[in-house]
């Protein structure tokens, strides 16, 4: 039996770069999109900080997602952990470089989530067909919200219905 042949298309070099350049960025925005990441970010940003004293002071995350979380950005080096040789061991954790520069990113996006959450929110109330109480108490007026295809269709229903 013979084996049949593909034809296989040549793919232009700077083509893939970019798709070799996604990817990476996927992958580095998984690490750093995580919401521990962030709560860790943060609470390193002021200073080297010991596990419960970050443990306590995130709040909310489990003991082993802070161990989890931490590993992750210390194999990305994001993180150093420095171990004093001491009974019990005392270790504590700190941003390397790389981790501070995330500090002002970070902080860019939490300023544009700030300035656009009511929006979204309101996009969301509208997208999912709530009424116009749902959406202004989401945070802008409804005549303010653009209408998404499906509440244009739904309005159009009801305007049917009523004829």
């Amino acid at each position: 039996m013979k084996a049949k042949k593909t034809k296989r298309v040549a793919q232009h070099p700077a083509a893939d770069h970019e798709h070799a350049s996604c990817k990476a960025l996927g992958q580095v925005l998984d690490r750093i999109g995580d919401k521990w990441t962030v709560m860790v970010v943060g609470g390193l940003s002021k200073g080297p900080l010991r596990f419960n004293a970050l443990l306590r002071l995130i709040g909310g995350v489990s003991h082993r997602m802070l161990t989890l979380t931490l590993r992750g950005l210390e194999h990305d080096g994001l993180v150093k952990r420095t171990v004093y040789p001491s009974v019990p061991a005392k270790v504590e954790y700190e941003l390397t470089d790389v981790g501070r520069s995330l500090i002002k990113p970070l902080s860019a996006l939490s300023e544009w989530v700030q300035t656009n959450q009511r929006s979204i929110e309101s996009a969301r109330a509208l997208s999912r067909g709530g009424t116009e109480k749902e959406i202004e108490s989401a945070g802008a007026p409804a005549h303010q919200v653009t209408p998404t295809r499906a509440s244009r269709a739904r309005s159009r229903a009801g305007a049917v219905r009523n004829l």
